[in-house]
């Protein structure tokens, strides 16, 4: 029986698999761009050709208080190669460096050291303008917006907020809850107090399955309300190919320059798949600082297998499984009723973790989910409702005697940027 050997990005390494090649529907990943332009290039294009607004130089000329929102290092956004042409684009307009800052769209994400700051962002920038983390568990330094009609309570960076101009700054990729990363995520949950992405998280989750590479649902029109609300001026939106290349980018109206750059995003990230399979092995680069992060693997994989199938997830997670949400670990060996019931009686101190915990709970009752992770023991594995397995080899075979020697496999290499389409969906990713 002829076998074949898989490899998987893991963090700084590769794991490898081997299995029979007739058990593979497919091996996937992000789509290759072979040709592509130089960033400069491809940055000062857009600019130059904003879409649904005006040009920068004309939107920022005669502010005195410009803030730029910048997704912070779980994202692979070069902000340390799109920042310095903006600053230079502000300044040539009349705006000096003196009246423009950054400000880091954590969400609910611990704070970024010092030594990342200067990673992500690149010395000229660090040099030029102040990085600021933000502050999302700090009451004094929010500002409350009130509420929206579907009741979404909005609390807003203070910085973010009394800034004359806002433009934000990050990467459009599939994502399980407002369908896409982009536009208008960069304030919510990106620069908002955890009430605010409590809600809109929760939110996500009234469906039974997730909204990833919907781009229109429940969830994006609400990010949306937040953004006008707080007062987002526009966005540069890049799409990366799986290295973090850039492939494009996406200058202009944060709700229209955002959908045309979900239209490319697609033609890079989704993928067709045959059939769903009994068994997916996914890999969660380059979602790989913790669980936080690694756990929109989940999702694809989902959409990749059948129900009651196995899901195999390999994971560096070096940072354990939430740094800023560690009581998470109390809920989610529980059914996504039970932790519904628990939100919805005020049990629950973190609904943000809440949120996330019925989100994995709704995967692992349809399918089992099997976890290969240096920074995942096998006791947090099972606080999880996962099962864990010290390499991913020995993931598989015990997946194979599950469902048998004839069982199917598809492999997603980089799935939580990846958007699996099979079949009877592929009108559904369509963005009009």
């Amino acid at each position: 029986m002829e076998q074949v050997t898989v490899s998987l990005p893991c963090g700084c390494r590769e794991i490898d698999v081997t299995l029979p090649k007739k058990n593979i529907i497919g091996v996937y990943s992000p789509r290759e761009i072979p040709h592509k332009e130089d960033v400069q290039k491809i940055l000062c294009r857009s600019l130059s050709n904003p879409i649904g607004t005006r040009p920068l130089r004309e939107l920022v000329a005669g502010k005195e208080k410009v803030v730029i929102i910048a997704d912070d290092n779980t994202r692979l956004t070069p902000t340390h190669l799109i920042l310095p042409i903006l600053l230079n684009e502000m300044n040539a307009a009349g705006v000096p460096d003196s009246k423009i800052s950054v400000v880091i769209a954590l969400g609910t994400h611990r704070f970024m050291t010092e030594e990342e700051i200067l990673k992500k962002f690149g010395e000229e920038v660090i040099r030029r303008v102040p990085v600021y983390n933000h502050p999302f568990k700090d009451p004094k330094e929010l500002v409350d917006l009130g509420t929206t009609e579907n009741g979404t309570r909005i609390q807003v960076n203070k910085r973010v907020y009394e800034a004359d101009f806002k433009i934000g700054v990050g990467s459009i990729v599939p994502h399980h809850i407002p369908g896409f990363a982009g536009g208008s995520k960069i304030v919510q949950p990106g620069v908002c107090g955890e009430q605010t992405t409590a809600d809109t998280h929760l939110l996500s989750v009234r469906a039974k399955r997730s909204y990833l590479g919907i781009l229109d649902n429940p969830v994006r029109v609400e990010l949306d309300i937040i953004a006008r609300k707080v007062g987002l001026h526009t966005i540069l939106n890049t799409v990366l190919d799986k290295n973090g290349e850039v492939v494009d980018a996406f200058y202009g109206d944060v709700q229209e320059a955002f959908r045309l750059g979900v239209k490319r995003c697609i033609e890079v990230y989704s993928i067709p798949i045959p059939r769903e399979a009994d068994i997916v092995l996914a890999g969660s680069h380059p979602c790989d600082i913790e669980f936080w992060q690694a756990h929109k693997t989940l999702y694809p994989a989902d959409l990749a297998v059948k129900e009651g199938g196995i899901i195999i997830v390999v994971t560096p997670c070096y940072e354990g499984v939430a740094m800023t949400h560690q009581d998470i670990l109390e809920i989610t060996n529980k059914t996504s009723d039970e932790i519904r019931s628990l939100v919805t009686g005020g049990k629950v101190k973190d609904e943000v973790a809440a949120a996330l915990a019925i989100a994995w709970a709704q995967v692992k009752e349809r399918e089992s989910v099997y976890i290969v992770s240096d920074g995942i023991d096998q006791k947090t594995a099972e606080l999880l409702g996962f099962t864990w397995f010290p390499t991913a080899q020995e993931a598989l075979d015990a997946a194979f005697r599950v469902k048998g020697s004839n069982a199917t496999v598809t492999v997603l290499t980089h799935a939580p940027d990846m958007l699996p389409v099979l079949p009877h969906d592929r009108t559904r990713y369509v963005v009009p």
